[in-house]
Parts: structure tokens; sequence; C-alpha cells
């Protein structure tokens, strides 16, 4: 045990012990054209691990719990960043560390999550997804990538920035994105609300969660207030996210979805943070996602069906 621990404390160090000094680091001899138009890194949702990158490590005599909740961050402090002395080796996740990635490494975040990172000094932003450990120097809160560094103006040194995590919500409903703030309150785009869905007939139904006959049924509605036949205030109904969805069903009542939904969660936790119920005329469709690929979608459709013993719908939202 001792040895391995030894050998985790390296790994971690290898990854991103503390990055570079001023000067000390940069670019290749001939870096790729135009990284200071290198698009953000796109935020989708994947599942955090309890262990791996995860699990509680030592840095030089300081130990660190990282976090394994899906819950929002908001930090302030220095930002250094790391070039070619690390550029191919692996990153605490196990990936090879590319420093020409919108990637950055992080003490304690999830791995992976996605953060926005801003610099106060010149309003610049930029969002990046973390799959590396440290910075091990105090008062600093963010390793970047030589590109991401570049990006928001920091490859002088160390620079004060704000961090905030990009939580699976946000991620869910766009409402991470800048022009996507009026779907952080529950609001939807005229382009959203006029726009047909891509999968105009509803998943098969499921023999263990039958339709009820819509009597009863619910409207549909984003009013956090609505609560379901328990009296339980639930959580709001939100716009679906672009990417590839996995439809586990549609039912014509919302507490069928939400009872569905539990279901499932219990016997398919590492499905669970991707679980989301949508209105959408008036049917609620259980979804999960967003993948970022048909590929990736198709791979998760079919360890649920082997799981469930049921037929899911893959589901493009553009």
């Amino acid at each position: 045990m001792r040895r391995w621990a030894a050998l985790l404390v390296l790994a971690v160090l290898a990854g991103c012990a503390s990055g570079p000094k001023p000067g000390s680091d940069g670019p290749e001899a001939r870096p790729p054209p135009n990284l200071g138009s290198v698009p953000d890194a796109e935020p989708r949702i994947e599942p955090i691990r309890l262990g791996g990158p995860n699990r509680p490590y030592e840095v030089l005599g300081r130990s660190y719990t990282p976090m394994t909740q899906d819950r929002p961050v908001s930090e302030r402090g220095l930002a250094s960043w790391y070039g070619r002395k690390f550029h191919g080796r692996r990153t605490a996740s196990g990936e090879v560390y590319d420093m020409y990635a919108m990637t950055a490494a992080h003490k304690t975040l999830p791995i992976p999550s996605y953060a926005r990172v801003r610099n106060p000094a010149n309003g610049r932003e930029i969002v990046v997804r973390i799959n590396d450990r440290g910075p091990f120097h105090a008062g600093r809160i963010v390793d970047l990538s030589y590109t991401a560094a570049l990006r928001l103006g920091v490859l002088n040194g160390v620079a004060p920035v704000e961090l905030e995590r990009i939580t699976f919500d946000e991620i869910r409903s766009g409402a991470w994105r800048r022009d996507g703030a009026a779907l952080a309150s529950g609001a939807v785009p005229p382009a959203a609300a006029a726009a047909p869905p891509d999968d105009p007939a509803p998943a098969p139904q499921l023999a263990a969660a039958p339709v009820p006959e819509p009597a009863a049924a619910a409207p549909a509605t984003n009013d956090a207030s609505v609560a379901g036949t328990d009296g339980v205030p639930v959580r709001p109904l939100v716009t679906a996210g672009r990417g590839f969805w996995i439809q586990l069903g549609a039912f014509r009542q919302r507490d069928g979805a939400e009872s569905f939904q539990r279901r499932v969660s219990a016997e398919l936790d590492w499905l669970a943070p991707l679980l989301g119920v949508f209105s959408d005329a008036s049917l609620f469709r259980l979804q999960a996602g967003p993948y970022a690929s048909r590929d990736e979608a198709r791979a998760g459709a079919d360890r649920i069906r082997d799981a469930l013993q049921l037929v899911p719908v893959i589901v493009e939202r553009r």
C-alpha cells in the first residue's frame, strides 16, 4: 500500500506539479496556427467517478478530497498555466495532456468537469474541461493549458481569475451559454418554442410504465411551484440542450415520467445524472443526455437496453 501511495503521488505530480515559471515554458517551435481562435470546451454531462482521479490524495504533505457531487462552485484566486514541458504526458484523468486544447487542472473539482474562467483585468472568459490535478501552490486555484492561458490573456505569469463550475442542470438547459440566460430562468426562446421536435413519434411504451389516460393530465409547465401527487415540489421542466439524447419513454402525465425517472435512477446509478424530464406538447419525455455523438448515445442505449429490457430511442436536438 505504501508503494502504491508513493506511485500515486508521483503520478499526480507528473500530471501538473506547479505550472511553469514565467518564461520557462511555452509553445513548440512550430505551434498550430490561429490558437487565439480555438473554441471553448463544449460542456457535456460526463458521470462523476467515485474512484480513480476523484480519490482522496496527498501531495507535498497536504491532503485533498475531490468533489464527487454535482454542485456549483465559485472561486477567486490565481491562475497559472503549463505547456510543452508536460505536453504528451498523462494527466490525472489518464488522458494525454494537449497544451493546445481547452483544458485545465484543479485540485478538487470532479474529473471530468467543466468550468468558466474569467480574467477580470480584461473581461475575457473561457470554458475549459477539467482533466488534471493541480496547481499545488498557495493561492493558485487553476492551472490552464497553454492555449487556454493564451485566450484568457494570462501568459505573462500568474494572474487573478474568477472560476465557476458548470453544473449538469446548466448543461441540460443550455444555461451555461452566455446567450442561454433566458433558459436559466425557465423561459423558452422563440426559436425553440417554434421548432418541432426531431422525434415526431413517442417512444414505445413499457409494460412496467404504462401511459395513463389523459383525463387527469397536468399541463406542461416550467413553473417551479408545481408539485407532484405527493405534494412535494419537483424540479421544474427545462429545455433539452443540443446533442444526442436517449429517450426511455413518453408519458401523458408528468407524475408517470417522474416516477419512472426515479425507478431508472435507482437501478442505474451511472445513468441518474444524465436523466431529465422534458415537456413536448401533451407529452412528458424521460430522456438521458446530451451525448456529443450518435455513437456515444448508441453505446449508452445498448447499456440501457441490456439492463432494463426496453428499446430506447435516440433523438438529436440541434
